[in-house]
């Protein structure tokens, strides 16, 4: 009985340290490469329409950014949303901005649970898209289908960090720790 308790526990250890390490995305010195989506809603001050095709990382430049990849819109990447959303507001003048990819396999039931999230949620300064490659993002980036969520922080087109998390994962502590980094790009 004890030997089973025991390798019951060494089983839960081994698989919380698996999931603590999911790597997912573009890492800290690597470039980030350009790639085509479509945007769905959020910014509207960022000159483009929803449901234009672009290049959203070319068009962020040398800007601070802070780009997420997400495969569904829970309550808590609403909040880590909310409080990038505040960063972006707060850091206009360093320009600091965001986009969220979402991520699916089905482009039109994706487009319209990321219209419903963002309405729901008031995100008003970070747009949101869906990539041409819809079900894992780019190719290159690599993006973990074990990540719930991928946060890529970047400047001058180069990663500063990154955040991956599998699903359950983005904790409060977590989100601060993102938005902390977040703030580090316009330091």
């Amino acid at each position: 009985m004890r030997l089973a308790i025991v390798g019951t526990l060494m089983l839960l250890l081994s698989t919380a340290v698996v999931m603590a390490d999911v790597k997912s995305g573009p890492q800290p010195g690597d470039s980030v490469g350009a790639f085509t989506v479509t945007k769905v809603t959020g910014n509207a001050d960022d000159g483009v329409a929803d449901g234009k095709s672009l290049c959203y990382r070319c068009k962020m430049g040398a800007r601070p950014v802070v780009m997420v990849f997400a495969r569904s819109g829970d309550e808590s990447l609403a909040k880590l949303l909310k409080k990038i959303d505040e960063e972006v507001e707060e850091h206009q003048a360093e320009k600091l901005t965001s986009f969220v990819n979402m991520l699916g396999t089905d482009q039109a039931s994706v487009k319209k649970a990321t219209g419903a999230f963002v309405a729901k949620h008031s995100i008003k300064h970070i747009a949101f898209v869906v990539p041409e490659d819809l079900k894992d993002g780019p190719s290159e980036f690599n993006i973990s289908p074990e990540a719930a969520v991928t946060v890529v922080l970047y400047k001058d087109g180069t990663v500063i960090s990154n955040h991956a998390l599998a699903a359950g994962q983005l904790t409060e502590a977590k989100i601060d720790a993102i938005v902390a980094d977040a703030c580090k790009l316009v330091e």
